[in-house]
């Protein structure tokens, strides 16, 4: 068994991995490929202007950190086609379906961008072209494998004559509709014809040599060689989201134990099983198990005596009962009571977040699902889920409240940390203020946070544009408070001022607070977002070209969570949706 994944740059180990074992591959693979264009593969994915295509790199893995095949594309979005440049196999591993698999990976990615098609370059099976018997029966076997998706070489042109005397075998340009049955116009392929000859082979093709190349496309629309290996467009992409486009999902499923039966207490389960439905059930997600990890993770972004004190108090209580906070340490905060339960307000914010012991292991398990999606994140996905309850994005380094314990985003960005600088984008309909208050004197990570402001919403005393961060901090926490009114258009102006300062921060990923109670008539908030400002917020998020962590926080109103959550997540995995897809092309 294999899995394929699209590689989109080389910042966390697990894709620096995976291209270091494509280059192996390559060079083991075509030995006369030019060296520094093998070498210079991380700095096309990180630097497509440079290059003048965008590289897109599949790998098929047989397990973490062994890629036994990949397949190298070169996207050209203005001009609107893909450029196959190698499919290869590590050398005994040939076979077992990988070629297929990774080319229907590719047709999928060129219908997605919407290009034109697929072109590639494959060697000759005229024997005056190809004179030597073995090397043609090779060639004829990947022309008759290409043959049986539809793609066929380009007839009636000049593309393959030699450019000397020395030059065998020159390649058929060959042509891939993907499916969609439209004729090559003569004015796109030469588009595409000159792109390629300038573009990639410009150390070996004059402007003499392109432009009778470019003459000889002379008939509108372009003919294809007919079927020669009795094949033609028998096999076609299955349908729907390929895997590694899908999001990789990890649910707290000790979340049910946390159900408070108190009437007005809207953080329910149903809130969980609402939004996995919805996304399980068409395919956006796979699930992976939750890992264990241990409290070290927690106390790295908690004051541990909070954390000690949160487990033994919940511990104490029981379940019998909840406790809530009544008393606040309004002028003798430096001398708490013995009494654990009486000690609850010198811990948390509010009065209206119970303690009990599934509260704790609840929320002890939620810390773990967004842990395993932060991981999943390091092993190469590039759009992961942590699905959970509580929430975690009031909680502060040694406060608890507004339903939460933990910070459960904050823990996952502290973890991602190692790896790079990560940016927090908080989209609930209430100020992020945990997230805010743990980095707020930190440089490495940016906290962005947009909601209703703290002169009408919870939790009233912090959210303001004015708190910049302090120290090392300072500028790396951005509020973005809004009116008690807010439509789509004008949650997207906001959107995209957040998304500008990530831009500028140069994040390695961002972690993403889902609020969902910016929904309309949702019970907790005040705007009025719909399924479709949901699916635009998600696709200007992945035009970030970011990996992303999703972190579940707010949304109240269980009639239009799932379907809310879908759209989001729609636009963020670019998903087509009533024939088109959703999201501009990444940056």
């Amino acid at each position: 068994m294999f899995n394929i994944r699209k590689v989109h740059d080389t910042v966390f180990p697990a894709d620096r991995l995976a291209v270091e074992q494509s280059q192996a591959i390559l060079t083991a693979a075509f030995p006369d490929a030019r060296a520094e264009d093998v070498g210079a593969l991380p700095a096309k994915l990180h630097d497509p202007m440079k290059y003048r295509f965008r590289t897109l790199l599949f790998v098929a893995e047989r397990g973490p950190g062994e890629v036994i095949a990949l397949a190298l594309v070169q996207h050209e979005a203005s001009i609107g086609f893909v450029f196959l440049d190698f499919i290869s196999t590590r050398p005994g591993d040939e076979g077992g379906g990988l070629g297929g698999a990774l080319y229907e990976r590719v047709r999928e990615e060129a219908r997605a961008l919407g290009a034109v098609g697929i072109f590639f370059e494959c060697l000759p099976d005229d024997p005056a072209l190809s004179p030597e018997a073995d090397r043609r029966r090779q060639n004829e076997a990947r022309l008759a494998f290409y043959e049986r998706y539809g793609a066929r070489p380009i007839a009636g042109t000049a593309y393959e004559s030699p450019l000397s005397p020395e030059d065998t075998e020159p390649p058929y340009l060959c042509f891939d509709d993907v499916g969609s049955g439209r004729p090559l116009r003569r004015a796109k392929a030469r588009e595409v014809v000159r792109a390629i000859l300038e573009r990639k082979y410009a150390h070996l093709c004059p402007p003499a040599y392109v432009e009778g190349v470019l003459r000889s496309f002379s008939q509108d629309p372009v003919p294809l060689r007919a079927p020669r290996y009795g094949g033609a467009g028998e096999l076609t992409t299955p349908s729907g989201l390929p895997l590694d486009r899908r999001g990789v999902l990890a649910t707290n499923r000790d979340h049910p134990i946390h159900h408070v039966r108190e009437r007005g207490y809207v953080e329910v389960p149903a809130r969980v099983s609402r939004i996995r439905e919805a996304l399980i059930g068409p395919g956006l997600f796979r699930e992976i198990p939750v890992r264990a990890y241990p409290d070290s993770k927690i106390t790295a972004v908690h004051d541990a005596a909070f954390v000690r004190y949160l487990k033994r108090v919940c511990e104490q209580v029981g379940n019998e009962k909840s406790v809530y906070p009544y008393v606040f340490p309004v002028r003798n905060a430096t001398r708490p009571p013995t009494d654990l339960v009486r000690c609850a307000g010198y811990y948390c914010i509010d009065t209206f977040t119970p303690l009990n012991l599934n509260a704790w292991r609840a929320a002890r398990a939620a810390v773990d699902a967004a842990l395993t999606a932060a991981d999943a994140l390091l092993d190469g996905q590039r759009v992961t889920y942590a699905l959970v309850r509580p929430p975690g994005h009031h909680a502060e380094r040694g406060y608890f409240g507004g339903f939460c314990y933990l910070n459960n985003n904050a823990i996952a960005a502290e973890h991602l940390s190692a790896h790079g600088r990560v940016a927090i984008l908080d989209l609930d309909y209430h100020h992020g203020n945990g997230q805010q208050a743990i980095f707020y004197d930190r440089s490495d990570v940016l906290t962005v946070s947009i909601h209703g402001h703290p002169r009408f919403a919870y939790p009233y005393f912090t959210g303001f544009a004015d708190e910049r961060g302090e120290g090392e901090g300072k500028g790396k926490n951005l509020n973005i408070p809004l009116a008690e009114s807010v439509d789509g258009a004008t949650y997207h102006a906001a959107l995209d001022k957040a998304l500008a300062a990530i831009r500028r921060f140069e994040p390695a990923c961002v972690v993403v607070a889902l609020g969902l109670d910016t929904a309309r008539h949702d019970p907790t908030g005040t705007w009025s977002l719909g399924p479709a400002d949901f699916r635009e917020n998600g696709a200007r998020i992945a035009a970030l070209g970011r990996s992303v962590l999703v972190v579940q926080e707010g949304g109240y109103r269980t009639r239009t969570l799932g379907r809310n959550a879908r759209a989001f997540f729609e636009g963020l995995l670019r998903v087509k949706v009533r024939g088109r897809t959703v999201a501009a092309q990444a940056t």
